[in-house]
């Protein structure tokens, strides 16, 4: 009874929220990595152990980068298997426990209501529970319509078993902004292809911006609530000038390139698609190895933004890219607070948001270095290219987007093992990674006498 007690006493005193978090996340990672190094995973024979966890952690980060092809190297089984990941790492372990647990009629815990809310929710709310009950319910009526649409259209091209799994599994990946897919090409093939477009892009958008803005939006449309909250207006407002303007730059950067000669439907589809998907979802409908350099730049800041908070999706989030913008706004108007939307943000969020972007920059910049360094001693004529495309892989899989310029299957283990160090820390956040790790978390430093420095 005394060890009980100690054991309990000893998780209690050491296992945070924050390293519940980013464990629950590691343990789900190393399962499906084993389950995936069995041989009824594989369509041909048993993957190496560094692939299936790549795999893993790219299925539960919702990255979508792959060093096999998915639909051909691994079987039924193992395809299931990476549905599964993806559902739970898109939605997160402890929200699919505490709902369980509120079902089955138990109560949570402290530190369970303390993930949940900080998971989905910019501020504490009595009524969480009822907000990550319908997270749930809106997860599977959505992935539903989306899986019904798809099947309507590959209905066209498989037979009817194929269609629904195909159907079911691209839903899934795209609610959840993975960019896995069953077909060796991606989403080339259909690439002005109204359903399949218009479907995967409602799909990544509806699971990219972030469940409390989908509650407060619906919750606003039936009368249940006055107003929605500043957090839910910049998401929107800030979503749709990055897809509009994406859309815009990735036309003026391909229209004598690869946009050339192609319908002007296609031309449409493809510029928007090719807008939402770099945030965070990592489907392409266009060779991603044959763009242009600026179109190339474009897609990596598009990736580094990410999706928005309490969402499926990565990056720095499309809150923190407009308050680093409204910093500079207000600042330049001679304001010393940052006020929208007739609201001041409280300069501990500002901070906090400054130091997401440089701790995110600053962990791209190490991966990067690694690839780089592990890539070989290939003279400079030789290597050159890898300067871009090994940029692009990393802010890639930082951002858990999945899109890639053709190089991930031609890595090298330490390579590998690199980008699966950038996908776990862009899906539980570099600075979640850094409090999960230090004993002194919550503790006030030493304040000592103040003493000016030069800057700028």
């Amino acid at each position: 009874m005394k060890i009980h007690i100690r054991i309990k006493n000893f998780i209690s005193r050491h296992l945070s929220p924050t390293r519940i978090f980013v464990l629950s996340f590691a343990a789900v990672i190393l399962t499906g990595g084993i389950l995936l190094r069995f041989p009824f995973s594989a369509a041909k024979g048993p993957l190496a152990f560094v692939d299936a966890l790549f795999t893993s952690t790219s299925a539960v980060c919702v990255t979508g980068l792959v060093v096999i092809d998915t639909g051909k190297d691994l079987s039924v089984a193992g395809q299931v298997i990476t549905m599964l990941l993806i559902q739970v790492g898109g939605l997160g372990i402890i929200t699919f426990s505490t709902v369980f647990f509120v079902l089955m009629g138990r109560g949570i815990s402290f530190k369970g209501r303390e993930i949940v809310q900080s998971t989905f929710l910019h501020t504490p709310r009595r009524d969480f529970l009822v907000i990550a009950k319908s997270v749930i319910l809106f997860t599977f009526i959505t992935e539903s319509i989306g899986a019904l649409l798809l099947f309507i259209r590959f209905f066209q091209d498989f037979p009817f078993n194929r269609a629904l799994y195909q159907a079911i599994y691209h839903s899934i990946s795209a609610f959840n902004n993975a960019g896995f897919s069953l077909f060796s090409d991606n989403l080339m093939g259909y690439q002005g292809d109204l359903i399949v477009n218009l479907t995967i892009m409602g799909l990544i958008v509806h699971g990219g911006i972030g469940f409390i803005v989908q509650y407060e939006v619906l919750s606003w449309f039936r009368g249940i609530q006055q107003r929605v909250s500043v957090h839910t207006k910049i998401v929107l407002i800030t979503t749709a000038l990055l897809i509009i303007s994406g859309a815009l730059f990735f036309y003026l950067f391909e229209r004598n390139h690869i946009l050339r000669g192609t319908p002007i439907l296609t031309n449409l589809l493809t510029c928007l698609f090719q807008s939402v998907t770099p945030r965070t979802a990592g489907f392409n409908t266009v060779d991603i190895g044959a763009l242009m350099n600026p179109t190339i730049l474009l897609i990596i800041i598009l990736m580094f933004i990410g999706a928005s908070p309490g969402s499926t999706g990565g990056g720095v989030k499309t809150t923190s890219g407009a308050l680093l913008g409204l910093l500079i706004w207000n600042r330049i108007k001679g304001n010393e607070e940052v006020n929208v939307f007739n609201r001041t943000i409280p300069r501990e969020i500002i901070g906090r948001t400054i130091s997401i972007i440089f701790a995110s920059a600053f962990s791209v910049a190490i991966i990067w270095s690694v690839l780089l360094i592990a890539g070989g001693n290939l003279g400079p004529a030789e290597s050159r290219h890898f300067f871009v495309e090994y940029l692009f892989e990393t802010v890639s899989a930082f951002g858990t987007v999945g899109l890639s310029m053709g190089i991930t299957p031609k890595l090298n283990d330490l390579q590998k093992y690199a980008l699966i160090l950038m996908m776990f820390v862009g899906r539980v956040g570099p600075l979640t990674l850094a409090f999960s790790l230090s004993r002194t978390r919550g503790r006030k430093g030493l304040t000592y006498a103040e003493e000016g420095v030069m800057a700028g």
